[in-house]
């Protein structure tokens, strides 16, 4: 049964939002077309002709989950950058991976991709590079720039090493220390 366009865009949608999920809770290995699409609610054959293959999948799915990142941190920087920091480094964001921050999610899975990913990658750290760094404190563009540069550095690094250890009071020593060693005027 042939779809329409408006329901093959809809079905794109769906498992972009998917693979976005999937793949910040279990990497790009370890989700298989099969759950991926049964996931989206679409069987396996409808893969390719959405995407060129699991690699494009991947590129797209990460450019979704750093958009929807980026619109939701410029928005809550913008409100208060103390609680946004203070949010990134909360349980709750260890513990929800595939809602959360993309960077600490798949950097190492994109580190191992192809060059969209990458290209993915260096956009999106672009982009919140950007975001903050008219919050960060100083006189010179390019000491912001450094300062948010450092600032993501030391959250995205804080979250995957607080996840990784599985010592709750390690995972909480590790994200109060990021805490402090922030920027001044940061958190």
């Amino acid at each position: 049964m042939k779809v329409s366009r408006a329901q093959a865009e809809e079905n794109r949608e769906r498992i972009l939002d998917s693979a976005a999920k999937l793949f910040r809770e279990r990497g790009f290995d370890g989700v298989g077309l099969n759950e991926l699409m049964q996931s989206a609610g679409l069987t396996r054959g409808g893969f390719y002709g959405h995407f060129e293959s699991k690699d494009d999948l991947a590129a797209q799915a990460c450019a979704r989950a750093l958009q929807s990142n980026r619109e939701l941190w410029k928005l809550q920087t913008d409100q208060s950058l103390d609680a946004w920091v203070k949010a990134y480094l909360s349980d709750l964001h260890r513990d929800h991976p595939g809602q959360g921050c993309a960077f600490a999610a798949l950097a190492s899975d994109a580190a191992r991709s192809g060059p969209a990913v990458r290209e993915v990658f260096a956009a999106g750290v672009q982009n919140l590079v950007t975001a903050l760094q008219p919050h960060m404190p100083g006189d010179q563009t390019e000491h912001r720039r450094a300062k948010a540069m450092a600032m993501l550095s030391t959250l995205v690094g804080a979250l995957l090493l607080s996840r990784a250890v599985g010592d709750h009071d390690l995972s909480h020593e590790l994200r109060e220390a990021a805490l402090n060693w922030l920027p001044a005027g940061a958190s």
